[in-house]
């Protein structure tokens, strides 16, 4: 019955979130991009956190995994941001 509910919660969660992003305006695109780094950075604190622990090893496993793709999200994050920003730059500049 628990994974029933989790499952739900996920179906929810993925459609609340692509609604939203569709609903977005493309001028608010950067800032919101910009505070999802930052939560992909506390994310990774997190991560950090539980791979230190010396707990199990699914543990390790999983925790390592969310290092890698936090980092991936923050990097691409900044990555994008960078490129819409240099949009908005005069030629001469």
């Amino acid at each position: 019955m628990e994974a029933v509910f989790l499952t739900f919660i996920l179906m929810l969660a993925i459609f609340l979130g692509f609604e939203l992003i569709n609903k977005v305006p493309a001028t608010l695109h950067t800032p919101l991009m910009s505070g999802a780094n930052a939560i992909s950075g506390i994310t990774i604190v997190g991560a950090i956190g539980l791979a230190g622990t010396g707990q199990q090893d699914v543990a390790n496993w999983l925790s390592t995994a969310a290092v890698a793709f936090a980092s991936i999200n923050v990097i691409g994050g900044y990555l994008v941001t960078d490129r819409m920003l240099a949009m908005f730059k005069k030629r001469g500049d």
